[in-house]
């Protein structure tokens, strides 16, 4: 491909809106603009890396499980949860954690105490529930309400005071849901900021599994300003699902080796090359531009002619361009009138893996210039070997 055909335009200085590093260099390089749209050398990039497929993931860290594959980077538009240990990893709304019992002294004791109605003014969270009694979160019952889309179904569902529900792992049990009106949570006889499983009517109660291991419990009364003490599962009220519906939190204990979770922004990748693109710019860059390897750089050759006062070296870099082609290398040839120095500094922001200059000095001796893009030194080569060398390098990276 030649440059001229891409209509590449490079960039001396990174954008304002360039929130990494590798999206600075891949709108200063071209292939985005700064509204993150393809340009045409971004599109040809996307469409190399669909057709090198996993050979391109190979270039970059992930992490990720059987089903999905996740680039790390601040920006991320997702969280996961990621395991250093055993590098379990999931999205965050599906993750699993190990669930412990509560600390507190008298859920040791696991009998079940006799239920009390007890005053409880103007704490309809659980925040001020707790402060209230000068007890801890754990030693509450959470109620969150909803109604299932596919047949107006009321749903309650039951967490411990400290957790915070995953709304994926409800749906997954459930179906879609949104969250109940006003009017609905009254036709079941229970009271918003009061609410409990206890005594409702016509409603699917489901609750997470660590509510059975989870004694004496305050919950609400169903009345304004009142809740219940020592509500036990089973025992006060049943459900007909019990299951994971907890969201995993930084620092809780991996399920697979029990070591502290960690809470990451991330990109998802898989199929996505766009996110492929940008997470290969971040892991391959210097203070110069791009470093992308082969098989993951677009092209494996950034092919250049300095013009001279003599030779015409544009004529003989266009047979060179030929003769790597037809060789099976992917070539940019840079057919621009431009000067050294423009078309070096390109070079260094596109990042192909190799960089090969054909000058006249190089030429009256049958030699061009070579330069990996991560090496310091240039190297001269001679024009019979070319094609033999940059093929056999190929295929060493390709192994």
């Amino acid at each position: 491909m030649k440059y001229r055909d891409l209509q590449i335009q490079t960039q001396r200085e990174a954008p304002n809106n360039a929130r990494t590093g590798g999206f600075a260099f891949l709108v200063r390089a071209g292939y985005l603009t700064r509204e993150n749209t393809p340009t045409k050398l971004g599109e040809f990039a996307i469409n190399h890396l669909r057709e090198v497929g996993n050979e391109t993931l190979q270039a970059i860290p992930t992490v990720g499980n059987d089903r999905e594959l996740f680039f790390v980077i601040q920006t991320g538009e997702i969280e996961i949860a990621h395991c250093s240990n055993c590098k379990y990893t999931e999205q965050i709304e599906l993750a699993r954690f190990a669930k412990v019992g509560a600390s507190f002294d008298f859920a040791q004791d696991a009998s079940p105490l006799p239920m009390e109605k007890i005053a409880t003014p103007d704490c309809n969270t659980i925040e001020s529930l707790a402060n209230f009694l000068n007890i801890e979160k754990e030693q509450t019952a959470k109620a969150l309400m909803y109604t299932r889309l596919s047949d107006g179904k009321f749903v309650f569902v039951v967490l411990r005071g400290d957790m915070q529900l995953s709304e994926a792992k409800l749906k997954a049990q459930v179906g879609d849901v949104r969250a109940a009106r006003a009017e609905e949570i009254v036709s079941v006889g229970a009271v918003a900021g009061y609410a409990s499983a206890v005594g409702l009517k016509d409603t699917l109660i489901v609750v997470d599994d660590l509510i059975p291991q989870s004694p004496n419990l305050v919950a609400g009364a169903n009345e304004a300003g009142f809740h219940l003490k020592n509500t036990n599962y089973g025992r006060d009220y049943s459900a007909e699902i019990v299951a994971d519906l907890v969201q995993a939190q930084d620092g809780d204990a991996c399920v697979n080796c029990g070591n502290p979770l960690s809470v990451l922004r991330a990109i998802q990748m898989n199929d996505n090359f766009e996110n492929i693109l940008l997470a290969l710019a971040e892991t391959h860059h210097d203070d110069k531009g791009l470093t992308l390897p082969h098989p993951a750089a677009p092209f494996d050759v950034y092919l250049m002619h300095i013009s001279g006062k003599e030779l015409d070296t544009r004529a003989k870099a266009e047979e060179i361009y030929n003769e790597l082609q037809s060789a099976g290398v992917s070539v940019l040839f840079d057919d621009r009138d431009e000067r050294a120095g423009v078309k070096f500094n390109d070079a260094d922001l596109i990042g192909c893996p190799i960089r090969v200059t054909v000058g006249e000095k190089g030429l009256r001796e049958g030699m061009v210039e070579l330069k990996e893009r991560t090496a310091k030194e240039n190297t001269l080569m001679p024009l019979s070997d070319l094609v033999a060398k940059i093929s056999s390098r190929n295929e060493q990276h390709s192994d």
